[in-house]
């Protein structure tokens, strides 16, 4: 744990700076700095970062929230994607010992994370340290990196980030609710997901044009094993969203096409003693790893792995499962922070 003596990073002080040395908010990586200070260090202290800790942050922004991290941690590892803006928190940040910097894409396209970040963690946590993500997320890679990150074999502890106030919804809406979907259910079949506090358009600058929000999500290693073929569960629980209007059964016979007929849909859909007339957005988190760990042990291996193949070669169904209720998807702008992703 180190602390940092820079000034207070308020709104007049980030003009300020921005004026110095030539730069602007970029419209492309969705800059909206947080300027209320207070909030930043509810964000610190909602993250729960002990001594032992090794941080990873997305966004480094001007650096405001690396410096609360760096208070609290043993090691913050911070990715930021704009050189410029990497350039002025290198300055901000000069003298954290236990801050490395890091210029880079943390996503190598939408379906896996930089190796290079992900081998920079894991120095960082010889003899198995603790780790955590706290950030202030651009929007437009929100949706992926939590999705990768809760794929890993050893995912961070939690997650505590902000994000915007309708993806936040997303990830704690319950069955039978609009926001419900693919990307609720793979979260909350992993973690515990709650919204902290919701935030308004005018703690940030440049103000964005939506609502924000502070989110935790606590992985938990109990609620995974119930899942059992953890990428099974993920392209199953996405097939079953595609038409989220249907039947079950319906949906299920799409999902399952040329793996089961439909004499063998119905006897698993008996065995997970689930009504075929319901509709995939009814159905509970424990309902959805019942019937895919019904259908997994119906489908021959055989035709699982031949599934797998087909999956690994076609980029339209091995997907994340927020593809079809993901709000970043539609949404240009993506906080690239220190800031929040408006």
């Amino acid at each position: 744990m180190t602390e940092n003596r820079s000034p207070r990073q308020t709104l007049s002080y980030l003009q300020r700076r921005f004026a110095e040395v030539g730069i602007r908010p970029r419209v492309q990586y969705g800059q909206n700095f947080l300027i209320d200070l207070n909030l930043l260090d509810v964000l610190a202290a909602e993250a729960r970062i002990g001594p032992d800790d090794v941080v990873l942050e997305v966004g480094t922004g001007t650096g405001s929230l690396t410096q609360r991290l760096a208070a609290l941690a043993a090691q913050v590892i911070t990715v930021e994607i704009d050189q410029a803006m990497h350039q002025l928190a290198g300055e901000e940040l000069a003298g954290l010992s236990n801050v490395t910097l890091i210029l880079a894409d943390v996503l190598e396209g939408k379906h896996r994370l930089d190796a290079g970040v992900l081998a920079v963690v894991a120095h960082y946590r010889e003899a198995r340290r603790p780790w955590k993500l706290a950030a202030n997320l651009p929007y437009a890679i929100a949706t992926p990196l939590i999705m990768n990150l809760l794929a890993l074999d050893d995912p961070p502890e939690s997650m505590t980030v902000t994000i915007q106030k309708e993806l936040a919804d997303r990830l704690v809406a319950r069955p039978g609710t609009k926001d419900y979907g693919a990307l609720s259910v793979w979260l909350q079949s992993q973690a515990t997901v709650e919204i902290l506090r919701i935030l308004p358009r005018e703690v940030f600058w440049p103000r964005p044009k939506v609502s924000s929000a502070f989110v935790r999500v606590q992985y938990d290693r109990q609620l995974r094993e119930r899942i059992g073929d953890l990428a099974f569960f993920h392209r199953f629980v996405r097939s079953m969203f595609l038409h989220r209007r249907k039947f079950v059964r319906a949906e299920l016979l799409s999902a399952v096409k040329g793996l089961l007929d439909k004499p063998a849909v119905d006897r698993v859909l008996a065995e997970a003693g689930i009504d075929p007339q319901r509709r995939a957005e009814q159905l509970s988190v424990a309902e959805f790893i019942s019937l895919s760990r019904a259908v997994q042990q119906t489908i021959p291996p055989a035709a699982i792995e031949y599934a797998d193949r087909d999956a690994d070669d076609d980029p339209a169904t091995d997907d994340d499962p927020a593809t079809d209720d993901d709000p970043a998807a539609d949404n240009g702008s993506a906080a690239d922070d220190n800031s929040a992703a408006p």
